[in-house]
């Protein structure tokens, strides 16, 4: 047994059980909603417009308050923030459940979107302080990364079952049995305590305001682009908005004495290449999410339940990328050998689900690019992780998840925006020519879209290759912090 092994908290893999079923039920809400929303606004009664809110008022204020939450972690102690956000989140979806009014269930998703703030960056951050061994540290990312992969496939899965036999309610008050049992195994497993640098430093509250002004602007931005068109007064004016918060934001981080984002933490070469890849990864898969989940729902006429069933083979290889593959190489290969070639397997699976056409079949198109694409973000995934918490001081290691989360929203909202657009605008092109043939106009939007998605993935693969150029520590030592690179 190694020094690093015996002095590790003996409980810390009971920890990540729980840990990691926190990740699980956050991943989870930004897609078992989207099932559920037709249900739910038959019973409410709300308008088209709702419906995208009910969305959106979950992404800008869980996009716009990361770096806070990432900092408060930080400050505060990372269990006591993961208890309270993750009791909080189960509050805000009992209030969703019970929503009486299309204003409740706006309200409770706003409210879980700043809880799932405060929980995320803790979520990743108790990985990265409790794990510090290499082969430890890949293998417990390698876990997270199956969790933050395969969550969105599994809660179409989830949604699917949960309104088609208990109703759309459900899908909010499951939260509540995630949330007990996370809590319960944190107080129980979790071992942490707060740096005294990071409790003494004071907190940056001008750089807390411009970063979360700049973030909603800029998500909220993107949301509009994709109802209104790029070139819409509101989604311009927003994302100049975005751009001056978010520049003032970076000036006021070089001149305060405790800024909310160390340059440091971004400036790195690996944690910044990590961080910008694995938003281009986010905004890429969206092609895979946004138009397949339509296309077998539409075109392929299945029911919700068969739509989420027919994901359950991604969310095994994401899972198997990331524990697999993802975990045992990236303690052994340097992460530019990793990276690249994973990202092109996943943008490989992108150009297979592109040639769906009306009539292509499940097993022969779909199935084949969910395995591909899986299989490469489940690997990239789980190196990620690790690179973006890669050898962080102890007082920014939640401020530097949060960077992981914030990526991770910013690449959402982007795939979101411009994946659409880019579907929409191939489906009209489409039908000025075919003005009978509907359905084979959507299906060569969503194709057009999904061949952007593959070249966005293929971009993720070029930042990797220039920009990362980590080497894994020896095995079972544990993780230096090495010297920025720039």
């Amino acid at each position: 047994m190694t020094g690093t092994e015996a002095q590790a908290d003996p409980r810390r893999w009971k920890a990540l059980v729980f840990i990691c079923l926190a990740q699980l039920m956050i991943v989870l809400d930004s897609t078992i909603m989207n099932i559920a929303l037709p249900s739910a606004q038959r019973d409410l009664g709300f308008a088209d417009s709702g419906r995208q809110w009910t969305i959106t008022a979950y992404a800008l204020t869980f996009g716009g308050l990361l770096l806070l939450g990432g900092r408060i972690g930080d400050r505060w102690g990372r269990k006591p923030t993961f208890v309270t956000a993750a009791t909080g989140f189960a509050a805000a979806s009992a209030l969703g459940g019970l929503a009486a009014n299309t204003g409740m269930l706006l309200a409770a998703r706003a409210l879980q979107g700043v809880f799932a703030a405060l929980l995320a960056p803790a979520v990743l951050s108790l990985i990265a302080v409790t794990f510090t061994a290499t082969k430890e540290r890949a293998k417990a990312f390698g876990i997270m990364g199956a969790m933050a992969g395969s969550g969105s496939a599994i809660g179409l899965l989830l949604g699917g079952v949960l309104t088609e036999y208990w109703g759309w309610r459900w899908t909010l008050l499951i939260n509540i049995a995630f949330a007990a049992l996370a809590v319960a195994g944190a107080l129980a497993y979790i071992t942490d305590k707060p740096s005294t640098a990071a409790r003494a430093a004071r907190l940056d509250l001008p750089g807390a305001i411009l970063a979360t002004g700049g973030l909603v602007a800029l998500v909220f931005g993107f949301t509009q682009a994709e109802q209104s068109g790029w070139t819409a007064p509101a989604a311009l004016l927003l994302f100049a908005l975005a751009l001056v918060l978010l520049t003032a934001f970076v000036v006021v981080q070089r001149k305060v004495k405790a800024p909310l984002l160390p340059l440091r933490v971004v400036l790195d070469r690996n944690r910044g290449g990590a961080y910008l890849a694995l938003l281009l990864s986010v905004a890429g898969m969206f092609a895979m999410f946004l138009f397949i989940t339509f296309y077998l729902q539409t075109v392929k006429g299945f029911t919700p339940l068969q739509t989420g069933l027919a994901f359950l083979p991604m969310s095994v290889a994401m899972m198997t990328g990331s524990t697999q593959i993802g975990a045992r190489l990236a303690p052994r290969l340097p992460a530019r050998a990793l990276m690249p070639p994973a990202l092109l397997v996943a943008a490989a699976g992108l150009v297979v689900l592109a040639q769906i056409t009306p009539h292509t079949s499940y097993a022969a198109v779909v199935l084949p690019g969910m395995l591909l694409l899986g299989l490469g973000l489940g690997t990239v995934f789980t190196t990620v992780f690790g690179l973006a918490t890669a050898g962080v001081q102890p007082q920014d290691a939640g401020i530097a998840s949060a960077m992981v989360n914030t990526s991770q929203q910013v690449g959402g909202a982007i795939g979101t925006a411009l994946l659409n657009t880019i579907a929409t605008t191939s489906t009209a092109t489409y039908l000025s020519a075919h003005a009978e043939a509907r359905t084979a106009g959507t299906v060569h939007g969503f194709a057009t879209a999904t061949w952007a998605g593959t070249a966005i993935l293929t971009a993720a693969a070029l930042v990797a290759a220039l920009l990362i150029n980590h080497r894994p520590a020896p095995a079972e030592t544990p993780a230096r912090t090495p010297q920025p690179t720039r």
